[in-house]
Formats: structure tokens, sequence, C-alpha cells
């Protein structure tokens, strides 16, 4: 690309640390832009949005904004966390993709570049702390847990098995995601878990014994769920 990309950076957290802006400006693909740049047009730009989860709605007004006035202008958000509501809002005002506040300024920059080059999917959701999944939806980190296994399709007897747990505790926890979440089906576990940021389960994950350490994982077959 042989035009710097512009950049429009927005709602810097104070927290922030000075190199991330000191390291974008120092790119040569990069060049950051005033609201008032967006006007001219001419170049390709990227909106980067800080987005304060407290004040989401300011959030989400200020990328409705954006996208009212320069349709064409792809938008970046940086987060701590988000929830499945939040996710959702701000898709719906015009969010392009997402990236952890903890990422590099490096990964930063060539995510930026990435959006301004057509990427239509850019940046996975980070993983989310335990703590913030229970914050986000009301879910227990156990019930976290049950949730990986189910959107990934096993059954309440190997979840039961791969967690140590009993079948009536899964199908407690399972009751209870589906009186959360307001939904049963596979379809939207998947979906929730992803949004959540929920690591994919690896299907040689070991056993759990005794619900905290892990052994080895005696081989299965899945054709049950196939």
């Amino acid at each position: 690309m042989n035009t710097p990309v512009g950049v429009l950076i927005l709602d810097e957290p104070d927290d922030l640390c000075a190199t991330v802006r000191a390291s974008l400006e120092h790119m040569p693909e990069v060049s950051t832009i005033g609201e008032e740049d967006l006007a001219h047009g001419g170049r390709p730009a990227v909106a980067l949005v800080f987005l304060d989860e407290v004040r989401l709605a300011d959030g989400v007004a200020r990328i409705v904004g954006l996208k009212e006035r320069q349709p064409t202008l792809r938008v970046l958000v940086s987060f701590k966390a988000l929830t499945a509501d939040d996710l959702r809002a701000v898709l719906a005002a015009g969010a392009d993709a997402f990236v952890a506040r903890t990422k590099s300024p490096r990964d930063l920059g060539a995510a930026i570049l990435a959006l301004a080059e057509g990427a239509d999917c850019l940046v996975r959701m980070e993983p989310v702390p335990a703590a913030e999944v229970m914050d986000g939806q009301g879910l227990t980190p156990r019930e976290a847990e049950v949730l990986r296994f189910l959107s990934a399709g096993f059954s309440n007897k190997e979840v039961a098995r791969r967690l140590a747990l009993s079948v009536r505790t899964v199908e407690t926890h399972r009751l209870n995601l589906r009186r959360k979440t307001q939904t049963g089906r596979l379809k939207d576990l998947v979906s929730l878990a992803r949004q959540l940021g929920l690591s994919p389960v690896v299907d040689a994950e070991p056993v759990r014994r005794g619900g905290e350490s892990r052994g080895a994982a005696p081989q299965e077959d899945h054709s049950s769920r196939h």
C-alpha cells in the first residue's frame, strides 16, 4: 500500500501506554489524522476507537456518528472486556473489527493495515477470564466451562466425564445456562461461546480428575456426536 493509511484515534483512555500512539505515528504505512481530515477523502482511513465499557452508550453513539458521516470508514474497536450484549450493540453501531487492549502496538498496527486493506474478519475476540464472563452474562466459572463443552457438541454424559462431575450436576448447569441465556439451541450456544471469547475445546483435552487436576485422557469413540 503506497498511500499511508489515515488513522483517527478516538477516546484514548488515561491509562493507555504512551508508546501506543508513538508507535503508530512512527509507522511509515500509517498517518494519524483528525476528524476534520475525514471529509477530504482520497485515501483509506480507519478509526481506532478505544471503548470505555462503563460508558458503552457513548462509544456506540460515537461509532454511529462516524458511520453516518463517512459510511466507508472502517472502525476498529479496542476493548478490555465485552459481554455478548455489548458486542451485539457495538456491531449494530457499525464496528468492523475488534482488538484486545492488551495487544502490542505492533499487533495493533498490523490490525489497522489489514482492516484498511479490506479484511472482513480481522481480530478474533480474546479469551475472557472466568470472572469477566461471570460479570458479563451472570454465568459462574463452572457454567462457563460447561458452556465450552456443550457448544462443542458434547453430550451431558461426556461433559460430566470430562469435568469429573455427575450427570445430574451437568444437567443443572445446563438448565441454568438455558435460563440465563434464554436459549438451549446448539447454534446459539456456539455463538455465545465465541462472543464471550471462551477458548474452544480440543478433542484431545485431558479428562479432569477430581474436578481440579488433569490426567491422561483415555481413547474414546465420538461417533455418537457425528
